[in-house]
């Protein structure tokens, strides 16, 4: 088959592969749409911290958001799930220890995340194995932008339930990239009044679609506190405008992370009395992205911005815009189309 491989720091491309096999208890997943993340664009550059530790290594075979559609089985998975529908869970635990048996497996010590952390390769590829235990079933109704999508729409929901929003709460949602415009979707949904801090107009466009307030961030003060704030960005100052954001006794979440190290003086937390949150990875959230996906309440089709094949993703890695692309901060392949 044929799969999207990185072979060093700022090298990538396609090329034939062998097919994945079904071992026992996996299945084998055609894909059918995969997303570039950010995670993938940092891979791609070598600036990933899992590198610099050893947890990931060169070559690597990316992608962790994705949706496809089971076409073989391993020994003793249940044959309901062939010809279904699914996504699939990044984190996968090593299902012996203590926190994968509380349910914590997204920060087991031993984990690999598909296309990210270990050895286990990722859906930038025609085909994909991974254990059953992982999958997710999505409906057959589901868009192929938002079957992909889920994993990051995971990501907010959990970023939502942390900030533990009461109804019409002022909220605000610092990055407008793909997981803060879902944060600011599904908090919404929740009740809130949602404000997105982002430079570009662009991004501030796609917010109001959701229904949120944009700003620029340099138009915010202290005088304009947030019960609770979300920090979905890259930038190494933003956990700080985080903490300096929110009203004394509200909460802060971060999900956002940034290349290099942030500075964060503890002591602002400890005056405000601050909740703070900090996130990593979609697992607990997968379920309730897909059912509010599925019930029309949240639609995130419009942060797509354009569909490329493998042979399209080195070029998006590197920073380069697909002809014709829109507004939106995704881009999805199709790993099947051929240039």
């Amino acid at each position: 088959m044929r799969a999207l491989l990185m072979t060093a720091p700022g090298r990538a491309e396609v090329g034939e592969v062998p097919g994945p096999r079904a071992h026992g208890g996996e299945v084998v997943v055609e894909v059918e749409r995969a997303g570039v993340c950010g995670t993938d664009v940092e891979l791609f550059h070598g600036s990933l911290g899992y590198i610099a530790e050893g947890a990931t290594r060169y070559p690597i075979r990316p992608g962790h958001e994705w949706c496809g559609r089971v076409r073989a089985l391993g020994a003793g998975v249940d044959r309901a799930w062939l010809g279904r529908r699914v996504v699939g869970d990044t984190m996968l635990g090593c299902g012996r220890c203590a926190r994968c048996r509380s349910g914590r497996h997204h920060v087991c010590a031993d984990r690999t995340e598909i296309g990210v952390r270990g050895d286990q390769p990722g859906a930038l590829a025609e085909r994909l194995a991974l254990p059953a235990s992982a999958l997710h079933a999505i409906p057959e109704q589901l868009s192929p932008a938002a079957g992909a999508l889920v994993e990051p729409g995971g990501n907010a929901l959990r970023a939502v339930r942390a900030a533990a929003l009461q109804g019409g709460e002022r909220v605000l949602v610092l990055g407008a990239g793909t997981i803060g415009l879902l944060t600011a979707a599904f908090a919404v949904v929740h009740g809130a009044r949602v404000v997105v801090a982002d430079p570009r107009p662009e991004a501030l466009a796609l917010a109001a679609r959701f229904g949120a307030e944009g700003v620029d961030p340099d138009d915010l003060t202290e005088d304009s506190a947030f019960a609770a704030v979300v920090d979905a960005s890259t930038g190494a100052g933003s956990p700080a405008a985080a903490v300096r954001l929110a009203e004394p006794a509200g909460r802060v979440v971060l999900i956002g992370l940034s290349a290099t190290p942030s500075a964060l003086d503890t002591r602002a937390l400890v005056y405000k009395d601050l909740q703070v949150s900090a996130l990593l990875g979609a697992s607990s959230g997968l379920e309730g992205a897909i059912a509010w996906y599925t019930a029309g309440e949240v639609v995130p089709d419009p942060l797509v911005a354009a569909v490329v094949g493998l042979d399209g993703v080195a070029a998006v890695l590197a920073g380069e815009r697909p002809a014709g692309a829109g507004p939106g901060p995704k881009v999805h392949v199709d790993p099947h189309r051929r240039p």
